[in-house]
């Protein structure tokens, strides 16, 4: 059999592993339809023992409204709130997330600051 010779198969061979390499990329960063359907609103609140992440779904921001003014308010009327506890987990497929953990109580008298929180992970919403 007759070797061939030149650039056009060097080029051939490169082009289809650059081909591959971007579909498994793209494969790769594909978003996840669980993950894009509601947003999922992240805050962190702050009390004298510890530090907590919770979400609000879209019933709660129906319900609170989307903002940390609004939560306060609420929290203050209603002397507590009660919202999903979210932590950093793994997903099915192993990577990370923010995934909510429980349904918590959050006391006015407990409270000392909210802040609104940017995730840098997907945020699951909760089950």
């Amino acid at each position: 059999m007759p070797r061939i010779t030149g650039i056009a198969p060097v080029l051939a061979r490169r082009a289809a592993i650059a081909s591959l390499t971007a579909a498994w990329v793209g494969w790769q960063l594909r978003p996840e339809p669980a993950l894009a359907q509601q947003p999922i609103l992240l805050f962190k609140v702050i009390s004298p023992r510890d530090e907590v992440m919770i979400g609000l779904t879209a019933a709660d921001q129906q319900s609170i409204g989307l903002d940390v003014g609004a939560l306060a308010k609420r929290l203050v009327a209603d002397g507590q709130i009660t919202v999903w506890k979210y932590v950093v987990g793994r997903g099915p497929n192993g990577d990370l997330r923010h995934v909510a953990q429980a349904k918590i109580a959050v006391l006015r008298s407990d409270t000392l600051r909210i802040e609104p929180y940017a995730p840098a992970l997907p945020v699951a919403p909760p089950p």
